[in-house]
């Protein structure tokens, strides 16, 4: 046998999941005779591409990262004393390898199933009590995108709770001079399309009696590092019905008082200094604090306590009547992505931590701060902060000999155009940080140090004024002061991680929210320093590897997307379709069409869809679907033609909601086009599309790409996600900028995100995708994603009726069920259909979207044969079951279906009052039995959990009480 010593492994062969000899008995299945047939009876050939993408031959697992490491190595990690919202901080490294490395975590699915999310679910709710603790406020939600989008919702929720005196003209919302200049740059960017004034000026010269006034937003600890105690300001502010948000800094709050005490009815900020890496901007999750009354109007989701079917506490999403797919182009907020797994880390370094442990880290800060201080002004300079917690803005005329001078010493301060420094101390700097720097102060003068700055540090006291004190306590609950050793967090976490169902169990067949394999390679860079340590403000010449990076991916979404341009800023898909419809009306106004400010949008769209659009300040038409879901033809035709003048744009999904190639997608966009608007694509559905189609292709201007979907970015339980916008070369100029940095159009619109790249640390993941892959790879698995959706239709049809398909039979690379008929035949509903699956181990599909009462599929590329024939044997086995009940053989009321999901501890009770055996209840099928996934909670009461809506930490008594009861 002849040697092949050129033999590498494709990392193809490793993502997509199935072997040529899988890939012919499906085929079989479906009755079709090759691939390329099948591919050629899904798309129409009116779209298909021609060539392959122009993308680099694909790499070996160990080739990228040897040359990924020769890339992030070009980054220098300069000590940050930037601030700006931004801080080095120390991850601990029981949380970094036990939650950050740990697909257990990351490859969850927004707990949308609570039953198998308790484990994320208990850490999101310590998470929001850590919020509300720190903040002195009663509601927290978990999570948002970063500081400056909270920002944005505080501004919109405020307007909303006010909206009588917005109705009366207010239109006015102030903002501080001294809040953070990204914070102030994106407010502008959503206050400007719905209508809103902004205001920008100094706090103490405002006249909170100005009737226009409906808002205000301020700073504390500020941006300049200033602290002072705003409760008369607020207190006047109310009594002139404008209501206050305060920006703020969860570790300053161990040691300052809490903004709710000073009378704040909205508190945001970021949880990055939490334990969670800079990462050259992201991703961090922003908090968003407010009061009770606001409930039904604060963005984002909210995670709140209910009753499981035998009365014991459970987690889950509570009032999520607020999500935008029920809301639509009523929703004030397009929130859909949070960051949730940001979120936990942040709870988790709290609950390592616990309140004595942020104090102390507190403390050190503000004591190193002082030092600073004492040292600066002993050197005579001016510094100009009276109170403080990390922050000083110090006078210094020489900037530029400074400048050099640090930067040798791989330094970086915040330099001011008016001949000022900004210092912001952190987490990880040392004594001999401080004395280092007051060394290079006092050379940039010329001055040779006559004192110990470590003699100094023996005299440094907390002497903060008596009002700005923290004198309330925070904390409290036992899980912020139980788990400080390593081994009790690890025991914790590995307990919270076991109740959650993740991509490490089972597929998660999720239409339109593909969960694909997010590989170990594509992971490993996330947590290198070289990656994580560095400002997103710091020079850019420090961040050549970043930008290298950036500019290769980019090219390589333009190769994918058919696309001139790419922005990678939003940090979420939904901020992604905002970022898209602004730079339309950016190119219209540019034209001086101010007018057109209607967006078409089909009836099937998702629900951000429309929430985006209300936001870019356009006004919604619904166009609606026909029989075989797809856009009415006749309808788009007049609705264009009716609003010809004022069109803006067409937001539509590709393949379409229904997981369907409309034929008919290239006359859409020419109809659009021909009424003077703009496409613009969703693109949820990339997955099916990339190497086979392309947006432009198809005729789309615009596209957003789920990152966190398409391009192998995990989940996260909810977040991080990202999506960068395409466009073709007219809408290029209009791109979303940064305050600090250069990026974007010269015509831009403005941000999107607080930092310049998004979540910057998490693009190596997509970046490392496409590498490995190549264009062959990523067409392959495109194909295989096609194939293993309409190999899940073969074998279900016969159970279950699938609501649409393509004009020759064929799905995309999702399918929808019908389950409709069951409720009217036997009572069965979808949801008992998704409950069950938990009891042979599988999340369920996507329920009732886009359809009521149906399930979408979407298997993805990365499963094997095995693997979905164990989902379609559970989904035949439940029909089954439906059926025993339909045929009288079970009870309507007392099955399988509605009982589920069966707990182990219901199982091992001595008593069993169900009309079916234990074994059939939760070993209903031989695989089952191996591998068993315990729900850790019976069906939840979602309805008694919204009339009874606790959002924090159960006290202690309330796990009495359920004891109590369990022994009696």
């Amino acid at each position: 046998m002849k040697i092949n010593i050129q033999h590498h492994e494709k990392f193809e062969n490793r993502h997509n999941g199935l072997q040529q000899e899988e890939i012919d008995q499906m085929l079989k299945e479906i009755g079709c005779s090759s691939l390329d047939k099948l591919i050629s009876e899904t798309i129409p050939d009116t779209i298909r591409l021609e060539k392959l993408m122009d993308l680099p031959k694909a790499q070996g697992e160990h080739e990228f990262l040897a040359s990924f490491r020769k890339l992030a190595d070009k980054n220098q990690v300069f000590k940050s004393y930037i601030g700006t919202g931004y801080h080095d901080c120390f991850v601990p490294n029981v949380i970094l390898r036990n939650i950050l490395e740990n697909p257990g975590w990351y490859t969850a699915y927004t707990p949308y199933q609570a039953e198998i999310a308790q484990g994320r679910l208990e850490m999101l709710l310590n998470f929001q009590t850590l919020i509300c603790d720190m903040t002195g406020m009663e509601l927290a939600n978990a999570s948002l995108l970063d500081e400056a989008t909270a920002a944005a919702e505080s501004m919109a929720l405020i307007a909303e709770v006010n909206k009588k005196k917005v109705k009366k003209g207010a239109n006015q919302f102030f903002v501080s001079d001294t809040t953070h200049p990204q914070t102030i740059d994106l407010l502008q960017t959503r206050a400007t399309p719905v209508g809103i004034e902004l205001l920008i000026g100094s706090f103490a010269d405002l006249d909170v009696t100005n009737s226009s006034l409906f808002g205000v937003l301020i700073q504390y600890p500020d941006t300049d590092g200033g602290v002072q105690d705003y409760t008369d300001f607020i207190a006047s502010a109310h009594e002139n019905e404008v209501l206050v948000a305060v920006a703020t800094d969860l570790l300053a709050l161990t040691l300052l008082k809490a903004p709710g005490k000073m009378g704040a009815d909205v508190v945001i900020g970021s949880a990055q200094r939490l334990g969670v890496p800079m990462g050259y901007g992201g991703p961090h999750a922003g908090f968003f604090a407010t009061r009770e009354a606001y409930k039904r109007q604060i963005p984002g989701r909210i995670i709140g306590v209910s009753k499981d079917k035998d009365g014991n506490n459970a987690y889950r999403m509570a009032l999520q009547t607020r999500e935008q797919h029920i809301k639509r182009e009523k929703a004030t907020s397009n929130i859909c992505t949070a960051q949730v797994l940001l979120a936990v880390m942040s709870a988790a370094y709290a609950v390592y931590h616990g309140p004595e442990g942020l104090k102390k880290i507190a403390l050190r800060i503000h004591g190193l701060t002082k030092l600073l201080k004492t040292s600066l002004e002993k050197l005579g300079l001016n510094v100009k902060n009276e109170n403080f917690f990390d922050t000083l803005k110090v006078e210094f005329t020489e900037t530029s000999k400074l400048q050099l001078l640090a930067s040798a010493k791989e330094i970086n301060l915040r330099y001011y155009l008016d001949g000022q420094v900004g210092i912001s101390v952190d987490e990880v700097k040392t004594l001999e940080d401080i004395e280092e720097l007051v060394a290079v102060f006092a050379k940039s003068k010329g001055i040779e140090l006559d004192f110990s700055v470590a003699d100094l540090a023996e005299k440094i006291e907390l002497d903060l004024p008596e009002n700005l004190q923290r004198k309330s306590d925070y904390l409290t609950h036992p899980v912020f002061n139980t788990y400080h050793t390593e081994h009790e967090i690890l025991r914790y976490l590995k307990s919270l991680e076991n109740k959650d169902l993740s991509l490490v169990h089972s597929m998660i067949a999720l239409g339109s929210c593909t969960m694909k394999l997010n590989a170990t390679a594509e992971m490993i860079p996330v947590t290198w320093r070289e990656l994580g340590g560095i400002h997103p403000f710091a020079p850019t010449e420090q961040a050549q590897g970043y930008h290298e990076m950036f500019d290769e991916l980019e090219a390589w979404l333009r190769a994918i997307t058919g696309f001139d341009a790419v922005s990678l800023q939003p940090n979420s898909g939904a901020q992604g379709e905002f970022a898209g419809l602004m730079t339309i009306r950016a190119y219209h106004e540019s034209r001086g069409d101010f007018h057109r400010n209607i967006a078409i949008i089909p009836s099937s769209a998702h629900g951000t869809n429309p929430a985006s659009a209300v936001m870019a300040g356009m006004k919604v038409v619904i166009v609606k679907c026909d029989a075989r879901g797809n856009i009415d033809m006749e309808d788009l035709k007049a609705k264009a033609e009716k609003h010809t003048e004022n069109l803006s744009s067409l937001m539509v999904t590709y393949p379409s909601t229904h997981g369907v190639f409309e034929a008919s997608i290239k006359e859409i966009c020419q109809v659009i086009h021909d009424n003077g608007g703009k496409v613009y694509m969703d693109g949820a559905n990339m997955n099916a599309q990339v190497g086979l189609t392309s947006p432009a292709n198809i005729g789309a201007d615009v596209c957003h790409l789920n990152l966190h979907k398409t391009f192998c970015i995990p989940h996260g339980g909810g977040g991080p996600g990202m999506g960068p916008i395409g466009v073709v070369a007219d809408l290029a100029p209009y791109l979303p900028s940064n305050f600090f940095v250069q990026t974007g159009g010269k015509q831009s619109f403005g941000s999107i995100s607080a930092a310049p790249f998004g979540s910057a640390s998490i693009l190596p993941i997509s970046y490392a995708y496409i590498a490995m892959m190549g264009g062959e790879g990523l067409v392959n698995a495109t194909k295989q994603a096609i194939l293993n959706a309409n190999y899940i239709k073969a074998r279900l049809a016969d159970h279950f009726p699938v609501l649409y398909v393509g004009e020759s039979g064929r799905v995309a690379h999702e399918m929808i069920i019908d389950c409709r008929g069951f409720k009217d035949s036997c009572g069965v509903e979808v949801e008992d259909i998704a409950k069950r699956l938990m009891d042979y181990g599988f999340h369920a599909p996507t329920v009732s979207f886009p359809v009521p009462g149906t399930m979408m599929i979407e298997p993805t590329e990365s499963e094997s044969k095995v693997e979905i024939d164990r989902f379609c044997e559970a989904m035949i086995s439940i029909r089954k079951e439906i059926t025993e009940v339909e045929n009288g053989e079970a009870d309507k009321e007392n099955n399988v279906l509605k009982n589920s999901p069966h707990t182990a501890d219901l199982v091992i009770n001595s008593t069993w009052e169900f009309p079916y055996s234990r074994e059939k209840a939760v070993y209903p099928i031989e695989f089952v039995k191996a591998n068993k996934f315990w729900p850790t909670v019976r069906r939840i009461d979602s309805a008694y959990g919204d009339r009874n809506l606790v959002c924090s930490c159960l006290p202690i008594e309330a796990y009495e009480e359920v004891e109590s009861e369990v022994v009696a």
